[in-house]
């Protein structure tokens, strides 16, 4: 089934101006992240509300079903309709997903800003997923500083108006990488899922590509990268103890704490190939 669903233009203003008053008394107008509710419907049965800034409904919900294994492969959607004035997204199948009502029974809350569930059965699915060997995917210390320092120059909602996670998928050469996409969204879930949706939607591999993410890697954020099949994760933030036990299980090469010329390697060392003579290098 080869055929990409047909998705809506529906993109949404990122942030709203709003007047404030700061601690001199001065009356001034700020940006802020323009929050919305967007309800998914699979085939007119209500699935999940997902809180988003709404820069790209159709794949982040397109991502959502991907990443929690409700569908396998975008043909089967037949197409994604966002509406803002209901704050809706109607999914449509080519006649059903598999297993639907077995997958949606059972949902684990999760630490998830912006979503915050995740539907059991993908813990019992881990070994299911495989990623490319540690000698074909792996990161030099000087490309992981290049994808850092594209992450500082790159243009952001968060540099304007603040509160929202930023998530970017790079291709990684051996000294260098590539930004193939950028998403924000007011939680870190929503921006890997819009990323999901968009690689399907544009036939992206994720054999040489690493991902990045502002916010914290929780076992949730490790399972969705693994799924992509995604080997490398970078995080400006740290980690927790359940994601790095199932970025060892997984075989993820694992980089917290991620910001300028700092880092640290947690996880899959094999994919990593240290150069530490740049850590001390002059930045100018």
């Amino acid at each position: 089934m080869s055929s990409l669903p047909h998705l809506t233009q529906a993109a949404a203003e990122l942030t709203q101006e709003v007047e404030v008053i700061d601690e001199h008394g001065a009356r001034r107008t700020l940006q802020i992240p323009a929050e919305r509710a967007l309800t998914v419907y699979v085939d007119k049965r209500e699935l999940v509300t997902l809180m988003t800034l709404g820069a790209a409904p159709e794949l982040l919900v397109l991502g959502y079903l991907r990443n929690q294994r409700l569908t396998s492969e975008p043909g089967q959607i037949r197409s994604i309709t966002v509406d803002w004035e209901v704050g809706a997204a109607a999914v449509h199948t080519r006649g059903g997903l598999p297993d639907y009502e077995a997958r949606t029974a059972q949902r684990v809350v999760t630490t998830g800003c912006g979503q915050g569930t995740v539907f059991g059965s993908l813990m019992n699915e881990l070994d299911s997923i495989e990623l490319p060997p540690a000698d074909e995917a792996r990161i030099s210390q000087r490309a992981l500083l290049a994808l850092l320092e594209a992450m500082r120059q790159q243009e952001s909602t968060y540099k304007s108006a603040g509160s929202v996670h930023g998530c970017a998928l790079f291709r990684v050469g051996a000294d260098s990488a590539e930004l193939l996409s950028f998403v924000e969204d007011v939680g870190r879930h929503n921006a890997i899922d819009t990323i999901a949706g968009w690689m399907w939607m544009n036939g992206v591999s994720a054999r040489d590509t690493a991902f990045y993410t502002t916010g914290r890697l929780t076992s949730e954020m490790v399972i969705k990268s693994a799924q992509m099949g995604v080997p490398i994760v970078v995080s400006r933030s740290g980690i927790t103890q359940m994601g790095y036990q199932l970025a060892q299980r997984l075989g993820l090469a694992l980089f917290g704490r991620a910001v300028n010329r700092h880092f640290i390697a947690y996880t899959g060392f094999d994919r990593f190939d240290a150069q530490p003579e740049l850590a001390s290098a002059s930045t100018g």
